[in-house]
């Protein structure tokens, strides 16, 4: 079976979300940004396990740096239909530190659990490179007519 390529249905809304944050937060200018605020979440979820109840896209992103996924072998799973939680687990570790805090929403919210673990496995995988729009041969013409030309003359 192929790799899964396609984002499924049933994670577009909360794909959307989390792309979303991720993306805001990635600053080249200050790319210690997203990790402090990674680490900020965690402590709050740490603090709180069922903080995120409901709001998949956070969990995702407070959990992101404290769990490892086996990408490869979860791509083979069939995605396209919701996986259930004990067929997502054996491809996922957990950091010692957050251990607690995992099996804490594992036994309370196993299915945003595994939502989050799936947010997190699609966007290991998207890419966020904005597409390269080519230029209408008109505009190309308008730039050929003043790149010859100084304007200061």
């Amino acid at each position: 079976m192929p790799p899964e390529t396609n984002l499924p249905d049933y994670l577009a809304e909360d794909f959307s979300l989390y792309l979303e944050n991720m993306t805001s937060l990635a600053d080249p200018e200050n790319p210690d940004l997203l990790l402090n605020y990674l680490s900020s979440l965690f402590e709050q979820l740490k603090q709180m396990p069922l903080l995120f109840s409901g709001m998949v896209d956070q969990l995702a992103m407070a959990i992101s740096t404290k769990i490892r996924i086996d990408n490869t072998k979860l791509a083979k799973l069939p995605l396209t239909d919701n996986p259930s939680w004990s067929e997502v687990k054996p491809f996922v570790g957990v950091h010692e530190d957050a251990r607690a805090c995992i099996t804490e929403i594992m036994t309370h919210a196993e299915q945003d659990l595994k939502t989050a673990v799936l947010l997190i496995h699609f966007y290991s995988s998207y890419d966020v490179t904005p597409l390269k729009t080519e230029e209408s041969e008109h505009e190309q013409l308008d730039d050929y007519e003043y790149n010859n030309y100084d304007e200061n003359y």
